[in-house]
């Protein structure tokens, strides 16, 4: 009887013998190997990111509270940064013709939440909307998005201070994104911090009844019905506390100004004061008492309507982002093993063919069939243990020379690498590489075996 570490020794001096196939079999393994090998690496890599993410910016215990579950659908509001202010301009964040609304929360809402025994800090997230801006020393006026500055999500500044997580800006300080630098001609960013700005709301014109037409034309005349019926505008001035980096490590946006909690409702109230939307929010933000798992209370709070949504949720959909993407370059990796298999069987039957009167010789000196089998199908193993470690040598060596000109060209931050290679996952796939180059022989091998010693010998 043949020992099995016999035929894996004969197996692997046979290969040696035909060297230029076995290599080019490898490496047709092996071109499977690194896109996988890679594959693997960047759903670690942007895994282990989307983690790190979201643990340094967002605050674990925070909720996010809705009543339009279509808020939570993965389609975020378009921003349009800076532009210069036109008065005769129509601005639409739906777009010409269309209509975007969303069920809101009331007043009634936001004080149910803040009696829940395990939710503090809520905060409604205003809709903060201004006529136009100025930035003091610029002639020019401006529209941008304004948006209400949250403590629980973290900023990187590219000048000035942004405060630690947990802690709010002042009430008249305002944060804007490094992108208006270029639109306002501004070279150095610290230039930036300390100017004042100054946002220009409009309070809407109030339609009057007609007693108060009546009491107005008495007492004030025409003229009075005119002032009544032009819109009311006010001018709240900020300062620049700092200018914040444009980042992939953040998840703040780079396109809005942001400001305090106490400004925003200020200027929320006053533009919407006698409208339908006094006091409706589209969100609320809360924070889960220590001790307490939000997931529980995301679901206490889903009996009562709301639409919830926890840090843990927005990793999830991170992650299910990269599993998709991770899913399609996989794909191409197997396109190319699926190509390395009738690659192996081909070498196989080819290797059988030539070695007739080799595999005759071994059966007449009483190597069994099955051992003959063993022998190509171990010769097989080989092929695909040359091609998997190849394949992951080369995506592993490429991949960490690659990893700093990666972080910094898609800014990931220091310490972060979309490439991420673990030895067991690689192992793994080497281990199924080998497996699937056994399927592979297993035709060739079941040939070999059932060659007739007799008739195999008179093979030339």
């Amino acid at each position: 009887m043949i020992k099995r570490r016999d035929i894996i020794r004969r197996a692997g001096r046979s290969l040696r013998q035909a060297k230029t196939r076995t290599l080019l079999t490898s490496l047709a393994i092996a071109v499977g190997a690194f896109t996988l090998t890679v594959s693997i690496a960047a759903g670690e890599g942007s895994r282990q990111y989307a983690d790190n993410l979201i643990r340094s910016n967002i605050d674990p215990q925070t909720l996010i509270i809705a009543k339009d579950k279509t808020l939570f659908g993965g389609g975020g509001a378009v921003q349009s940064g800076l532009k210069e202010y036109d008065p005769n301009a129509l601005s639409s964040s739906a777009g010409a013709g269309r209509t975007i609304t969303f069920k809101q929360l009331t007043a009634s809402d936001l004080e149910k939440l803040r009696k829940e025994k395990d939710l503090e800090s809520v905060r409604p997230r205003y809709n903060v909307s201004a006529k136009y801006i100025t930035f003091e020393g610029l002639p020019k006026k401006y529209i941008a998005d304004i948006t209400q500055y949250d403590p629980g999500v973290r900023s990187d500044a590219a000048a000035g201070n942004i405060p630690v997580l947990g802690t709010d800006i002042g009430a008249d300080d305002v944060i804007i994104p490094e992108s208006y630098a270029k639109k306002l001609g501004v070279k150095h960013l610290s230039d930036l911090v300390g100017k004042k700005i100054t946002v220009t709301v409009s309070k809407p014109a109030t339609t009057p009844t007609e007693a108060e037409i009546n009491q107005i034309i008495a007492t004030k005349g025409l003229s009075g019905l005119r002032q009544l019926s032009q819109s009311e505008s006010k001018d709240v001035v900020l300062t620049i506390r700092a200018v914040s980096q444009q980042s992939s490590a953040t998840l703040t946006s780079n396109q809005a100004m942001q400001i305090s909690d106490a400004k925003a409702q200020e200027l929320t109230d006053y533009t919407t004061k006698g409208t339908p939307n006094y006091q409706k929010y589209v969100i609320v933000t809360a924070k889960v008492k220590k001790g307490i798992d939000p997931e529980v209370v995301k679901q206490k709070l889903k009996k009562q309507d709301y639409t919830v949504q926890t840090a843990k949720d927005l990793q999830n959909l991170l992650f299910t982002v990269v599993t998709i993407l991770q899913g399609i370059v996989s794909g191409f990796g197997v396109l190319a093993l699926l190509t390395s298999v009738f690659g192996i069987i081909n070498t196989q039957y080819i290797s059988v063919l030539e070695r007739t009167s080799q595999i005759g010789l071994m059966k007449a000196l009483g190597m069994r069939s099955k051992d003959v089998a063993k022998l190509f199908r171990y010769e097989a193993a080989w092929i695909g243990f040359l091609g998997g470690a190849i394949g992951a040598a080369v995506a592993w060596g490429a991949g960490t020379a690659l990893n700093p000109w990666i972080t910094e060209q898609l800014t990931l931050g220091d310490g972060n690498y979309l490439l991420v290679f673990q030895p067991l996952p690689i192992v793994g796939l080497i281990i199924g590489l080998m497996i699937i180059a056994v399927c592979a022989g297993y035709l060739p091998a079941r040939k070999a075996a059932k060659l007739d010693p007799i008739e195999a010998l008179r093979t030339e």
